[in-house]
């Protein structure tokens, strides 16, 4: 073939309007890069990726790369195909007739390039990935997305196929991503190159892989895997210490309180009110006496009145606009956003929470509207340190996460940040992603289970939802108290326990600034309620040993704790269906009963030996039928693991 340059670490494909390099990151790995500029363009963002030879070899009107078992065919067309030998995993697909039109650059007036690239629809491939969203499906074949953040909305742009492979789009431009029967197709609307991975393997594979191309997680610490109390929100210092000295009087192991949002004086001050909670080290001391972390809420944006504002401004430090004013959030006034891609704006804002809240005995932060929240959505009119909004939107929590780890560690410390948005690689900054503010209904419930396997599946296991979902909830309500010890049965097994939510004021209101709903304490479901909670949460505690023994392998191997039946068994054709039951770690099998009034749940079990954990009955493999009364919950065990005498 002409206009083709290789050697074992690279090979170079030049055409009109296009020029192909194809590289190895990782073992069994290969990397496609398209400059439409026709000039290499060196930039891996997140990617952390190794350099591994390829093995080229030309034939009559094409070239076969090959990467381990992974093999890349290049025709002369400029078509790609995927294979591990004779399997055929993924073929680029034509545009136009004559077998022609493969990869489409269109270039804007900013310089930059709208990207497309599509491949073959395969009627028997399923896809699993892409963050959380709640969209009720498990299985996204057929589904289409945004690429972009928004409030319950994250996007990691990866994706496990059944066939058995990953598929990693390493590019943070806003796009879309059609994964339908015809066709699937990626496509950017502001980036300077094409630029994907495949990775072959079974799901544990490629998840290592994973892992190692983006950054492991951190070891979880013990505290992090207990009860988590949150609610919208702890008004003042003594209000939040009164919930954490109950927890203790009735003997429930309480691991972290938080303090969300508007404790503080001006939005982006960085500070405790003082009106409010006038000795913030008294309190936190109390907190440790009892064994307690405090997790305090921030978020990105800050008031024109904020004493950090105007000199902020003047050093760059915040989100800019190519048109109009910096202010892109109305929220209590017009809000500007920080830009934590910006180093100075990290150090910056860090040294403030320092001094504020963890030198001040604050254990951690939780990191609110991390996607940046803006409205109107124009990501074409923000400019960041890192690029324009539309080209680099996808990093924004990724950055935000990395200013915590990075003033952690210079401490000497570990963080855990509790945070509503992640990108490819925000695990290895100990980023604790949550779903964000979901509805509280039981369908709400199903889509989360859902959203949380297939976020398992692009690398991030550190993952939670608020228990009994943010909004819309009547504490004194029959549907919502049967909703919340569902719920709550989900966050017993999931990755973290945290329980949270605005829920519907009864009573007097005050006329402080956000004042909160209901008290969202276990005790505050009704009577019958409060020993089965209490009991889940003890529960939990006996659970803590096994689910380190998970975090620790989540971060040795990067495979997820919370993850789909197909990852444990991938040869089962019926695990790449059961999106409503799933392996929490490798021993356990639960099942969450998801639809009001069920006292049953009908559960697939894969091959083995499977014991019942409420009765100690012994279930052979297939599908059965299994009696969930309301403070019952289902979970198996296999025969001969440890855990089952946790329960």
């Amino acid at each position: 073939m002409e206009h083709l340059r290789y050697d074992e670490n690279q090979l170079l494909f030049s055409r009109a309007g296009e020029l192909l390099r194809v590289t190895s990151p990782a073992p069994d790995t290969l990397r496609v890069e398209g400059f439409p500029d026709c000039r290499v363009f060196r930039e891996d963002f997140t990617l952390i990726p190794g350099e591994y030879s390829i093995a080229v070899r030309e034939e009559d009107n094409r070239v076969l790369i090959g990467a381990g078992k992974l093999t890349l065919c290049l025709e002369a067309n400029a078509k790609l195909t995927f294979s591990a030998g004779e399997r055929i995993l993924l073929e680029d697909k034509p545009e136009l007739t004559f077998n022609t039109g493969f990869r489409h650059y269109e270039n804007a007036a900013s310089g930059l390039w709208s990207i497309r690239t599509t491949f073959e629809g395969r009627e028997e491939e399923k896809f699993y990935g892409l963050g959380h969203e709640a969209s009720g499906a498990f299985d996204l074949k057929g589904c289409s997305f945004d690429l972009r953040h928004v409030n319950a909305k994250c996007t990691v742009p990866f994706v496990y196929s059944s066939l058995g492979y990953g598929f990693l789009w390493n590019n943070p431009a806003l796009g879309q991503v059609e994964l339908s029967r015809n066709r699937t197709r990626w496509s950017v609307n502001a980036a300077r190159k094409l630029d994907y991975l495949v990775i072959l393997g079974d799901p544990k594979k490629v998840a290592s892989t994973l892992a190692d191309l983006t950054g492991h997680a951190p070891v979880m610490p013990e505290w992090a895997a207990g009860f988590w109390q949150s609610r919208l929100r702890y008004e003042s210092q003594e209000e939040l210490l009164e919930a954490a000295r109950r927890y203790r009087r009735e003997g429930i192991p309480l691991s972290v309180i938080v303090a969300d949002y508007f404790h503080w004086t001006e939005q982006g001050d960085y500070k405790f009110d003082p009106r409010y909670w006038p000795d913030v080290k008294a309190m936190t001391r109390e907190l440790h006496e009892m064994g307690v972390k405090l997790v305090v809420s921030m978020w990105p944006t800050i008031n024109q009145k904020s004493e950090n504002y105007a000199g902020m401004k003047e050093r760059n430090l915040l989100i800019r606009t190519a048109r109009g004013s910096d202010r892109v959030f109305d929220f209590y006034g017009w809000q500007a956003e920080i830009d934590p891609t910006n180093p100075e704006t990290r150090e910056f804002v860090f040294r403030k929470l320092k001094e504020n809240y963890l030198d001040q005995g604050v254990d951690q932060l939780w990191f609110d509207e991390a996607e940046p929240e803006i409205h109107p959505e124009h990501f074409d009119n923000l400019l960041l340190y890192a690029g324009r909004g539309d080209e680099v939107g996808l990093l924004y929590p990724y950055y935000y996460a990395k200013m915590v780890s990075d003033g952690f560690h210079a401490m000497g410390r570990e963080p855990v940040t509790l945070t509503r948005c992640a990108y490819l690689g925000s695990q290895k900054y100990g980023a604790l992603v949550w779903s964000g503010d979901i509805p509280s209904t039981f369908k709400s419930l199903s889509d989360q289970v859902k959203a949380g396997l297939n976020m398992a599946m692009c690398g991030i296991p550190w993952w939670n939802t608020d228990i009994g979902g943010f909004y819309g909830a009547d504490t004194q309500s029959e549907e919502f108290r049967e909703l919340i010890v569902r719920w709550f049965q989900f966050g017993v097994f999931s990755p973290v326990m945290r329980l949270h939510g605005s829920r519907i004021k009864h009573g007097k209101k005050t006329d402080i600034i956000e004042p909160s709903g209901d008290p969202n304490e276990i005790w505050s479901f009704g009577e019958e309620n409060f020993p089965i909670l209490r009991d889940l949460i003890l529960l939990r505690e006996r659970l803590r040993p096994y689910i380190l023994s998970c975090m620790k392998t989540a971060s040795e191997k990067g495979y997820p704790v919370m993850r789909p039946m197909f990852f444990e068994y991938p040869e089962d054709e019926t695990c790449y269906r059961t999106g409503e039951e799933y392996m929490f770690g490798p021993d356990i099998l639960f099942a969450p009963v998801t639809k009001r009034g069920a006292r049953s749940k009908r559960v697939y079990l894969p091959e083995g030996e499977w014991i019942l954990s409420k009765d100690r009955k012994e279930y052979a493999p297939g599908w059965h039928e299994i009696p969930a009364e309301l403070p019952e919950f289902v979970a198996f065990v296999k025969k001969g693991a440890e855990v089952l005498e946790a329960f």
